[in-house]
């Protein structure tokens, strides 16, 4: 079962320290000195100037001008959002992908967005969206590879993944998406 947002923005804050070489609120300050004060500016700042990841750095960024994401906020759970309604039922193919993105490495993050779910390493490999009440959407960052009945070309569905695969239930979370999922790991 996948950690709630709340539990991995905790981690993440936690970790921080070791995995950056600072603390949150030497970041904030740091942050705040830029004096810049766009969210995609911080971000870029941040991992450009500073080698940050972009996980780490979207945290910052969303801390210096808003606060903590999670439920002390007063903040939106993204995931919830996007799997309530008539979308619901599609959160066991969430969690099974949410899983299975877990195995492929320690330095797999996982970032919630307002539509969808983005999976990073150094830079997206993948995301994670419910398109429809009946479907969610697999994005892979797969450039070079041919194109299947099952693995089609991203089209529209979304600039940043050349190919896309649509899931309608958990056992469409099979050994070969995870073959694509991991594929897509590795280049990232």
């Amino acid at each position: 079962m996948p950690k709630s947002p709340a539990e991995m923005e905790a981690a993440m804050v936690a970790n921080m320290k070791t995995r950056t070489g600072k603390t949150l609120p030497q970041w904030l300050k740091i942050a705040k000195a830029s004096k810049l004060e766009k969210h995609g500016q911080i971000v870029k700042h941040l991992k450009t100037e500073h080698g940050m990841t972009h996980g780490f750095a979207n945290m910052v960024a969303h801390y210096s001008l808003k606060g903590p994401q999670g439920a002390g906020s007063g903040g939106d759970d993204p995931v919830a959002t996007q799997y309530s309604g008539k979308k619901e039922g599609l959160k066991p193919i969430y969690e099974a992908l949410i899983d299975a993105a877990k195995k492929l490495g320690k330095d797999v993050e996982i970032s919630p967005k307002k539509a969808y779910v983005s999976l990073r390493r150094s830079k997206q490999f993948a995301l994670i969206q419910p398109s429809t009440a009946t479907r969610v959407d697999v994005g892979l960052n797969l450039k070079g590879e041919d194109t299947t009945p099952r693995l089609e070309a991203s089209g529209s569905f979304n600039a940043m993944c050349s190919h896309r695969v649509r899931l309608e239930s958990k056992k469409d979370v099979d050994a070969e998406l995870k073959r694509w999922l991991k594929a897509a790991y590795q280049r990232a």
